[in-house]
């Protein structure tokens, strides 16, 4: 689902809770961002689209427990391949499992945010990135 149309590159964002992604995005709009954001809904969809030959996202911002993929896979895979291995990947979770966390910075991530959260918390974490 893309939700606007820019020439700079697109914020990914990989949620499988719809009430997650609309959080998200509002979040994402409340920073005026011009960028375009994609949702993919599974960590398949995520890997799909970085095949295709677009431009890398500005940041990934993928959950951790989704469906088919999960989002350390996800990451592994990002962080394998030459064209996303430097992007900023951020986890966003409802995860608060120390192994999660620990995992997700082994593999690279760049953040890592525990949702749900208060919702100025959660635009102040997105407006940090």
């Amino acid at each position: 689902m893309n939700i606007s149309k820019s020439p700079l590159r697109p914020i990914l964002l990989a949620e499988d809770n719809p009430n997650d992604v609309e959080l998200t995005l509002s979040a994402l709009h409340s920073l005026n961002l011009a960028n375009e954001i994609v949702v993919v809904n599974d960590g398949s969809q995520v890997l799909e689209y970085l095949a295709q030959p677009k431009p890398v996202p500005a940041v990934i911002l993928v959950d951790l427990k989704m469906p088919k993929v999960d989002g350390l896979e996800v990451l592994r895979q990002v962080r394998a391949a030459p064209a996303t291995r430097t992007g900023p990947v951020v986890i966003l979770t409802s995860s608060r499992e120390e192994s999660d966390l620990i995992k997700g910075y082994e593999l690279g991530a760049n953040a890592y945010v525990v949702k749900p959260v208060d919702f100025d918390e959660f635009i102040s974490a997105v407006s940090q990135l």
